[in-house]
C-alpha cells in the first residue's frame, strides 16, 4: 500500500471509532478527501486506493486536475471561496459547491449550469460562529438564503457548510458543531429539506462527528503536509 493509501485507511477508521462514540451508523457520514496543491498521481493514489469524492479550493487548479483525470469516475466538491468571474469554471466542472454565501454566486452557478449536467449540488456556507476572517452568510440569515437557492432551477440545495474558528478543545468544538445542527435543523423546520452538514477536518472532525456532522473535509490527515509556493 501507498502511504495514501495507508492514510486513508487510517481517516476512515478514525470516523468509524468516532461514530461509534457517538452512536452513529459509519455510513451516515462521507469523507471527502481535500487534494488541494496536491497533483493527479495523489488524487489517483487515493482513487485507487477506494476514495472517490475529492475537495478542492483553488478553482483553476482544480480544472487543471479534473481535465487530467477525467477519464476517472470522481465526484468533484468545489470547496473554496467563488468569485464571480469565476462561476462559469465551477458550474461546468464540478458536481457539488459547499461555499454559496450569496444569491448573487447561486444565480450565476445556476444560470451557468450546462443543460447536458444535472443539478449542481450545493451547500450554503454558514459563518457559524461569526469568525472576523470567515465567509459566510450569518446564522440568522441562513433559512432566507436557502429559499432563495432552492428555487433557483439548476441548483439542487444539499445543506450548509461551515469553517469554524478553531476551539480550545473538544467540549468547545462540539458546541460550536453543535450550533450549526441548530441550524440545519432550523431551515429544515421551515420546509427546506437538507440532508447534509459539511463540517469538520483532520484536526476536529471527531467533535464534527459528535456535533451532527455528515460530511467530513480531510486534506492534511491523508495527503500529508501541504508545501505552498514560495514558502519554506
Amino acid at each position: 500500500m501507498t502511504m495514501i493509501a495507508d492514510n486513508l485507511h487510517a481517516v476512515t477508521e478514525r470516523i468509524a471509532q468516532a461514530c461509534a462514540t457517538t452512536g452513529r451508523a459509519t455510513s451516515s457520514v462521507q469523507l471527502l478527501a481535500v487534494s488541494k496543491t496536491f497533483g493527479p498521481d495523489a488524487v489517483q493514489q487515493a482513487f485507487d486506493a477506494g476514495q472517490r469524492a475529492f475537495g478542492e479550493n483553488y478553482i483553476q487548479e482544480a480544472v487543471d486536475k479534473i481535465t487530467a483525470l477525467s477519464a476517472l469516475p470522481i465526484e468533484w466538491h468545489c470547496i473554496g471561496p467563488i468569485q464571480s468571474n469565476k462561476t462559469r469554471l465551477v458550474a461546468e466542472h464540478f458536481q457539488w459547491v459547499h461555499t454559496v454565501d450569496r444569491l448573487k454566486i447561486a444565480q450565476r452557478l445556476s444560470d451557468q449550469r450546462p443543460a447536458h449536467l444535472p443539478p449542481l449540488q450545493v451547500c450554503i456556507q454558514v459563518n457559524v460562529d461569526g469568525g472576523p476572517t470567515k465567509s459566510g452568510v450569518l446564522p440568522a440569515e441562513a433559512a432566507a438564503l436557502a429559499l432563495a437557492v432552492r428555487a433557483l432551477p439548476r441548483l439542487q440545495l444539499r445543506g450548509i457548510m461551515c469553517i469554524p474558528e478553531p476551539a480550545p478543545d473538544f467540549v468547545a468544538a462540539r458546541a460550536v458543531f453543535m450550533s450549526a445542527k441548530a441550524v440545519f435543523n432550523a431551515i429544515v423546520e421551515q420546509g427546506v429539506p437538507l440532508d447534509t452538514l459539511s463540517m469538520g477536518m483532520s484536526g476536529d472532525l471527531d467533535a464534527a462527528i459528535a456535533g451532527g456532522s455528515t460530511m467530513v473535509r480531510v486534506g492534511s490527515a491523508i495527503f500529508g503536509a501541504r508545501h505552498y509556493p514560495g514558502v519554506a
